[in-house]
């Protein structure tokens, strides 16, 4: 059976979703909308999908799920939205950038028994999904500390920062989810450090790009995450898990691994430059688990909770920095 899924939103992430789409033999990509008409009927040329206005994706029949790629201030009116019409929902991260807002959201999906599923793709990720089952097959004993270090090769534009809820809500909150998805506990306290190093103007906007933030459990299971918003030598994304009898770790990821010996030493290719070509298998599973999902035959995950979760701990990292002191996260969960 093939899912027949509407795509809003065609901006950047759209396009990364609309090609995992065109990927998947059990996926079709019937319809597409965005508020400018040139993004939408480019994907549509390259798809063979219909530009259709979204209140038509709401009212169609042929449309078995909604990929929500709009921007951030959207999700939660469009889930709502399509839970209410009965579709399946995929929506990027966050689902709101407000934790009342989420909440409110997450009670109409679970009214209407939707279908959703958060863009945390980097758990679809093979070298961290292969960390994780050594973790779950016992090689490295019980977890005891997660290090995630994550780069971004260049900065966004500064219109983009002033949307996107600062630094630990739009980069960090992969991280978050991460950890979580590693470390096998919730943290319940957050100490985070932000900086400008990179860009004044990311001062100037509110933000910081520079940050890093440790997560603790109740049990003192520990996971340090560093982000930067520069990194010169390419997408910097890197997974290390330190257990009571091992370690595992999933290194940067490189267009070919080779490695070239000479008089003037060892060399290997650059870096992958960015998310679009980094976790191109990490969106086609994705997509892949999200049609599981659809078919009953997985439960939808990451979950709608998952994406309240990564965000708490976002706001609380945010808390730390500002107030100076580590956040236990039940106050800002309330």
């Amino acid at each position: 059976m093939t899912t027949r899924f509407a795509l809003l939103g065609a901006g950047r992430i759209g396009k990364v979703h609309a090609r995992a789409i065109a990927g998947d033999p059990n996926a079709e990509l019937a319809a597409v909308a965005d508020a400018m008409p040139e993004a939408a009927e480019a994907i549509a040329r390259q798809s063979g999908a219909e530009v259709r206005p979204v209140a038509a994706i709401e009212a169609a029949d042929d449309i078995d799920a909604v990929l929500i790629c709009t921007p951030n201030d959207t999700h939660a009116d469009l889930i709502e939205r399509f839970a209410r019409a009965g579709k399946a929902i995929f929506c990027e991260k966050p689902i709101d950038l407000d934790l009342k807002r989420v909440k409110d959201c997450l009670a109409v999906v679970a009214a209407t028994k939707a279908t959703l599923m958060v863009g945390f793709n980097r758990r679809f990720d093979p070298h961290f999904v292969a960390v994780r089952q050594a973790i779950d097959d016992g090689r490295i004993g019980a977890v005891e500390q997660v290090v995630i270090t994550s780069r971004d090769p260049g900065p966004p534009p500064l219109d983009y920062i002033a949307r996107s809820g600062g630094i630990f809500r739009d980069m960090t909150i992969h991280d978050f989810d991460m950890a979580r998805f590693l470390l096998g506990e919730e943290p319940v306290t957050v100490q985070a450090s932000g900086s400008v190093l990179v860009d004044k103007k990311i001062g100037e906007a509110g933000d910081w790009d520079s940050v890093a933030a440790i997560l603790t459990t109740a049990a003192g299971k520990q996971c340090v995450i560093s982000n930067s918003r520069r990194a010169t030598y390419g997408y910097d994304q890197r997974i290390e898990v330190h257990g009571s009898e091992g370690m595992v770790a999933a290194e940067n990821q490189r267009p070919v691994s080779i490695e070239v010996a000479g008089a003037e030493g060892y060399t290997r290719p650059p870096l992958l430059n960015f998310f679009m070509t980094r976790y191109i298998a990490a969106y086609a599973n994705e997509i892949a688990a999200f049609i599981d999902a659809i078919g009953g035959k997985a439960k939808a995950s990451p979950s709608g909770q998952d994406g309240l979760i990564a965000l708490v701990l976002a706001d609380a990292a945010v808390k730390s920095v500002l107030e100076g002191r580590a956040v236990r996260v039940g106050e800002v969960l309330g």
